[in-house]
């Protein structure tokens, strides 16, 4: 299954990573229209064991997400464009 992020939730701690301030990620399925918010723990299972796949943006211009690990073991998503690491998730709007 493949999700589109279109917004976070932050938890404005003090964190090394800003990426790893994002606590919740709210997402849709394109396909069946169903939307959902998962925990960043909830959104690293579903990519890491659930063969799951989330993405920014739309069409064309999708920036796919990768769990990464902080040097404290902290896991978290970054998306990745043209190889480079980016701030895509950094720039969503806040979930309400």
């Amino acid at each position: 299954m493949a999700v589109r992020i279109i917004c976070i939730n932050k938890d404005y701690g003090n964190h090394y990573n800003p990426h790893e301030a994002i606590s919740y990620y709210g997402w849709r399925n394109e396909q069946t229209g169903e939307n959902g918010r998962a925990s960043r723990a909830v959104m690293v299972d579903f990519l890491q064991n659930k063969r799951g796949v989330a993405y920014v943006g739309d069409g064309s211009q999708k920036a796919y997400c990768y769990v990464l690990v902080s040097p404290a073991g902290t896991k978290y998503l970054q998306t990745q464009t043209d190889g480079r690491w980016s701030n895509n998730l950094l720039n969503l709007p806040e979930c309400r």
